[in-house]
């Protein structure tokens, strides 16, 4: 009789399940929070998604066919992913050329020299951010102020951070209630606080992510911030709308829920998440409190994905079939 026996790498066991369905839902998510900085800042938005969206996928086609020589990957819809994120790092004035090269590096600098997907150590789009940030400070640091007369060009005002940062902002009369509903400055995806946690509870009940890295987050960024504030202000008021201030400005529920989240560069134990989640909690705001930047969610995800593989080396999930 004939040896029928197949011998092949895991996973044995296929589900439904597949990386564009996963992908499909982060846009699915994301959608909410785009039409909120349309309506907050204007049809340029649009511009800038389309072009790190575009490029994104040009580039990963491109370096797929004459480098890589390998099955097409943009059909997974990680690069759109990956140039939606892009964009909603930016701010919404950005010259479009500036948004060009930023998606090179997201895909020619952080994902494609590693392999592709599932490969890369570092997120793409803020391996792309940071980079942005470091080569156009004064562009990716401008930002557009709340309007909607479509394509904003000229008009820009300080973040809430930066607000902070010099001493102005005014933390028993900071309007709470107008940062959860967009209107601010700041990059066009990060200021739709209300938005991001709906795509927060759509990813959840999807299953596509777990709440462990972003509550993580959640939570220490809030304790960081209230320990720090009970140190700085006389009454609880002060304390707790510092609290309530760091978590409302920046990138934290973006970074949080949409790409600290990320499957390759995350950890892959529930307690390896938590620790990760308070890593970049607290270097968030280490860099907020005491660096030079008003913002430090970029960095802090790109030092803890790093960590990543150490955290897999000792927090390793429970063998199929070993007693607890």
């Amino acid at each position: 009789m004939a040896n029928r026996t197949i011998v092949a790498a895991a996973p044995h066991i296929h589900g439904s399940l597949s990386t564009t369905k996963l992908m499909g839902d982060v846009i699915i998510a994301l959608l909410p929070a785009l039409a909120v900085s349309v309506y907050v800042y204007g049809w340029g938005v649009l511009a800038v998604t389309a072009v790190s969206i575009g490029c994104c996928v040009l580039f990963e086609a491109l370096i797929q066919k004459f480098l890589v020589r390998g099955k097409q990957t943009i059909t997974n819809l990680s690069a759109v992913v990956t140039g939606l994120l892009l964009a909603m790092n930016m701010p919404a004035n950005i010259p479009l050329w500036i948004v060009a090269i930023g998606a090179l590096v997201a895909i020619g600098v952080a994902k494609m020299p590693f392999g592709g997907l599932g490969k890369n150590p570092f997120n793409p789009a803020i391996v792309a951010r940071v980079f942005l940030l470091i080569a156009y400070p004064v562009q990716m640091t401008s930002f557009a102020l709340p309007s909607t007369e479509g394509f904003v060009d000229a008009y820009s005002g300080a973040t809430p951070l930066a607000a902070a940062k010099a001493g102005l902002m005014n933390f028993a009369e900071f309007d709470a209630l107008g940062m959860f509903a967009g209107n601010m400055a700041g990059s066009f995806g990060e200021i739709a606080t209300l938005a991001l946690l709906l795509g927060f509870a759509y990813l959840l009940v999807r299953r596509v992510i777990t709440w462990h890295i972003p509550v993580s987050i959640f939570a220490t960024v809030a304790v960081f911030a209230a320990i720090y504030g009970a140190f700085s202000f006389d009454t609880p008021h002060l304390v707790s709308n510092f609290a309530l201030f760091h978590l409302l400005s920046g990138g934290v529920v973006l970074g949080a829920v949409f790409m600290a989240t990320d499957y390759v560069t995350s950890p892959m134990t529930t307690k390896g998440m938590v620790i990760y989640g308070i890593g970049i909690g607290a270097l968030t705001m280490v860099i907020r409190l005491w660096g030079a930047y008003p913002e430090g969610m970029s960095f802090a995800i790109l030092i803890m994905n790093s960590v990543v593989p150490l955290i897999n080396k000792y927090i390793k999930p429970r063998r199929f079939g070993a007693k607890k």
